[in-house]
């Protein structure tokens, strides 16, 4: 079977977990993950070289990776205690910090249409994911 390639934007999160601490895990496991039903199944749909970008809401685009295609499940650690099963993830290929980010008025200008970037995933035809992946090598790295 023959999967069509895609690329995601993924929101780091951030706004609801003050503190960054699931952005900065992303970061620095270089990954990207979701939580809770019905988001953390999501992930599950990132096939392998996939094109995935990490968004922070207000920001933009801050880092990239291409999909191992593997899920993993762990266990979420939040205010409230141990929740079993609650973070769906999947580790990133060749994972890029940016040096700057790419806010949501260029994403929408790089692709030529209008990206709504609040849900927690959204999912892009490859083409335009990899617009978006070829303006950030040329100046944002």
């Amino acid at each position: 079977m023959k999967f069509l390639r895609r690329a995601y934007i993924i929101n780091t999160n951030r706004a609801n977990r003050p503190g960054g601490e699931t952005e900065r895990d992303m970061l620095q496991n270089e990954k990207c993950s979701a939580y809770y039903s019905p988001w953390k199944e999501k992930i599950q749909h990132i096939q392998p070289n996939d094109l995935v970008f990490l968004y922070r809401n207000k920001k933009g685009i801050i880092a990239r990776g291409i999909a191992s295609g593997v899920v993993e499940i762990a266990d979420y650690l939040d205010k409230d205690g141990l929740h079993e099963d609650e973070e769906y993830y999947m580790n990133l290929n060749r994972f890029e910090r940016l040096s700057k980010p790419v806010s949501s008025t260029t994403i929408n200008d790089i692709v030529g249409s209008q990206i709504v970037l609040a849900p927690t995933l959204v999912q892009l035809d490859y083409e335009r994911g990899l617009k978006i992946w070829q303006a950030i090598t040329k100046e944002y790295l």
